[in-house]
């Protein structure tokens, strides 16, 4: 039988597994206690008892996101071998969730930080958190890329990751705006472009 602890548990599991797809949906400033009490047939008082405030709430969901993100694209790509095999797949398995037109699979870090770009607060502070440890991700990879000898020895670190990054914006706005039917096409060809310019002379291609 399940215990009053297990019950409480599966029922935070679904509040943040709702506000989460809420969010996805509408943005982090769409989150409403009564809204996810509404659709979950809870109290708003039963919600408010496991999540707390509105603002904890969102920072819950944007721990939820990092989280299944991490399970998306870095877990897999660990199995990879280091160097250019493990950031290929990372990269792919990014450009795949930018391409995705599912909005329940929005990305929370780039819609948050132009919703949060000029507020301060605990909000903020996860989604900055958020977004500073996937460049420190994307940039460890790339160094170890480097160190095995795939890619040039005098690559500019800061400046790849950083068209990594504007490449994944680019096409989550071509996608979800422009509603681009070619954008992961272009954006897989734009990765091997940026690749192929990258790689040191002595790496396979």
């Amino acid at each position: 039988m399940e215990t009053r602890s297990e019950r409480a548990e599966t029922t935070l599991a679904a509040i943040i597994d709702a506000a989460l797809a809420m969010a996805s949906e509408g943005g982090l400033e769409s989150l409403s206690i009564g809204e996810l009490a509404k659709r979950l047939e809870l109290s708003k008082s039963g919600v408010f008892s496991r999540v707390g405030s509105r603002e904890q709430l969102q920072v819950a969901v944007l721990l939820e996101y990092d989280r299944r993100f991490q399970q998306d694209v870095f877990v897999p790509a660990m199995r990879e071998p280091r160097g250019l095999p493990r950031l290929d797949l990372i990269m792919r398995r990014w450009l795949a969730r930018a391409t995705n037109t599912d909005r329940t699979r929005s990305c929370l870090y780039t819609a948050g930080a132009f919703e949060y770009d000029d507020r301060e607060g605990p909000v903020r502070d996860q989604l900055l958190d958020g977004v500073l440890r996937l460049r420190v991700a994307l940039r460890r990879t790339v160094l170890q890329a480097i160190e095995a000898g795939h890619l040039r020895a005098d690559l500019d670190v800061e400046q790849f990751v950083f068209e990594m990054d504007a490449l994944f914006t680019g096409l989550l706005r071509d996608t979800r705006f422009l509603r681009d039917p070619l954008v992961h096409a272009r954006g897989i060809k734009a990765w091997e472009r940026m690749l192929a310019a990258a790689r040191s002379p002595a790496s396979p291609s």
